[in-house]
């Protein structure tokens, strides 16, 4: 087992993953694809509906060779999971548990990620969680990599699909609503905006696993049943990201990727305007469940299954993403008051609402300056080999104090200004440890308790 004031220098460190995007990666896709089909026939049972066309990501949108640093990667994870509805923490405190991998990939500049002895050791007690935490974690990571390059004057917010979709359509048989009566769901919706604009919404399916390149292959044909129940605007015409992480015991972390191309995702009104304005109190709708074929000969067809954003949910969708990028950024913080004020009943705000610190009050004192800027937000203390360890995660003071008063629209307008300058992943030595920062403003800090300090050679 690794000192602790090791583990910290390699959180800070890069090493490389793997990527695979290619022809002979979607041809081993539709022939799981066509497995998985005839298997559901022998049985009597329908195949699933699946994204109709699927292709790789180009190299200059995703090299076929990633540089990461696992505490970017956590970072990812962490802002992933505050919204969840997988913990005991009532949402303040899930992000924390990225902070179990923090020993569970081992690499270095020159080699490639894989599995730590510490990371087999998780994966013989939670190998399912284990795969499907990285894989969000590796996935979304890339997923931005590729927006990023796609549409370099757009910001990219990515916030969970369930935390979304709930603000219109029932998703469980116990929820309140309008029932969609259908189990897939892409895991993440990434949303690409500019200030005043209508936005661009790509559904993400994200999977991992221990095993091979086979089960990955198996994953993505999945991923495109998950991506496939979710459309915007026109039929099959949304576009999507799929990812499946390999994590082998004996091996190196390899990320399969592919797209579903569309031409639409657009929330748009027909003059090609967004009225969106995110400084209003959120809400919720009650779209008919189901997804709307296009007519036949003039007749129209039944539905399917799923969740159909269309033209005259547009505003209140764009809305509704922006509003729960807020709430998750505030869960970031462990402000409770300032998550539930950005949410809607249906997508958990009682669960926000009694709690609070006082980072959101008049008294700031959990506060933090890294890497010259003030961050406003929450700690977490735990043992880390033996040592003490403090984890900080939070928003930039500034930012935050807008998102405590209601003013998303500035805290836009500020932080796609600032989209190319903010991300930043450094050692601070007055703090004592690796600091990441991303283009949202939101901030991972992790340093050993003073009197442990370790200083960088």
């Amino acid at each position: 087992m690794k000192p602790a004031k090791k583990v910290l220098l390699d959180l800070d460190a890069s090493s490389n993953v793997s990527i695979r995007s290619n022809e002979e990666l979607l041809g081993k896709v539709q022939s799981a694809i066509a497995a998985d089909d005839k298997a559901r026939k022998k049985r009597g049972a329908e195949p699933l509906r699946r994204k109709p066309v699927l292709s790789g990501i180009p190299g200059n949108e995703l090299d076929r060779r990633v540089r990461v640093s696992m505490w970017d990667v956590l970072h990812t994870l962490g802002r992933a999971t505050t919204l969840s509805w997988k913990g005991a923490g009532r949402g303040l405190a899930e992000h924390w548990g990225a902070l179990k991998y923090s020993q569970a990939l081992a690499g270095g500049p020159d080699s490639f990620l894989g599995l730590s002895t510490e990371g087999r050791k998780i994966a013989e007690r939670y190998k399912t969680i284990q795969s499907h935490e990285l894989g969000m974690a590796f996935g979304l990571t890339l997923a931005k990599q590729v927006l990023g390059r796609r549409f370099p004057e757009h910001s990219v917010s990515i916030v969970p699909a369930d935390t979304v979709l709930r603000a219109g359509w029932a998703l469980t048989s116990r929820e309140k609503g309008n029932k969609v009566g259908y189990g897939y769901r892409p895991q993440y919706i990434a949303e690409l905006w500019r200030p005043g604009e209508p936005s661009l919404v790509i559904p993400i399916a994200t999977k991992g696993n221990h095993s091979n390149a086979a089960i990955s292959a198996g994953q993505l044909a999945s991923a495109s049943v998950h991506a496939e129940a979710v459309h915007i605007g026109t039929w099959n015409e949304t576009p999507s990201l799929l990812f499946s992480t390999e994590l082998p015991a004996d091996g190196t972390v390899t990320v399969h990727a592919l797209q579903a191309p569309g031409r639409d995702g657009w929330l748009a009104d027909p003059s090609g305007e967004s009225k969106a304005d995110l400084d209003t109190a959120p809400s919720e709708e009650n779209p008919f469940p189901g997804i709307q074929p296009p007519h036949v000969g003039g007749a129209a067809r039944e539905p399917v299954p799923g969740c159909h954003v269309t033209p005259e949910y547009f505003r209140w969708f764009q809305q509704v993403l922006g509003h729960t990028a807020a709430a998750g950024l505030m869960a970031f913080t462990g402000s409770g008051q300032g998550t539930a004020r950005y949410l809607t009943k249906r997508q958990g705000s009682e669960r926000f609402d009694d709690f609070e610190h006082a980072a959101a009050g008049s008294v700031q004192d959990i506060s933090h300056r890294l890497l010259g800027r003030t961050y406003a937000g929450t700690d977490h203390v735990f043992r880390l080999n033996g040592p003490r360890v403090e984890a900080f995660s939070g928003v930039d003071k500034e930012l935050f104090d807008l998102l405590v008063e209601g003013e998303v629209e500035e805290y836009r307008l500020r932080v796609h200004a600032a989209r190319h300058t903010r991300p930043q992943l450094a050692w601070d030595k007055k703090w004592g440890g690796p600091v990441s920062v991303h283009a949202d403003g939101s901030v991972l800090a992790i340093r050993l308790l003073p009197g442990q300090r370790v200083k960088r050679s």
